[in-house]
């Protein structure tokens, strides 16, 4: 578009296929840090559920008199090592809640942000499986 004091802007359209491209590199990172997440998450439940398991085993055992007493310190270590993976789990639980909400905020930006229906946000849809429901 040309205006009367020499000035051009683009296209309304030419801007928003510009900022699909932008939103749906956005929607691409969103899921693969969410993806880490989860997966970090998976890993430290199994590693979680065998640590306490190992813990209950060797408590009980400690208690019907067929594991030393010594072995008290590999009790605590574990005790220790079953609170930080819960204070970890916490912690990616907060971090997929707050990727969840970022990649929802995302989603609306693009409805909101242009003409409903348009070919650049099919295409948006298309490639990150997001929009308008």
């Amino acid at each position: 578009m040309a205006s009367i004091f020499g000035f051009s802007s683009r296209d309304p359209a030419r801007d928003r296929q510009t900022d699909l491209s932008r939103f749906n590199r956005l929607a691409k990172l969103f899921d693969q840090i969410a993806a880490e997440i989860a997966a970090e998450k998976t890993g430290l439940e199994n590693r979680y559920r065998s640590k306490s398991t190992n813990a209950a085993f060797l408590v009980e055992a400690m208690e019907n008199g067929s594991a030393s007493a010594s072995r008290s310190s590999e009790v605590s270590e574990l005790t220790t090592s079953i609170l930080n993976c819960e204070q970890r789990i916490a912690a990616l639980a907060r971090q997929n809640s707050l990727m969840r909400d970022l990649r929802h905020s995302l989603d609306a930006l693009v409805e909101e942000n242009g003409p409903q229906g348009s070919t650049a946000e099919a295409e948006f849809v298309k490639r990150t499986g997001v929009g308008p429901a």
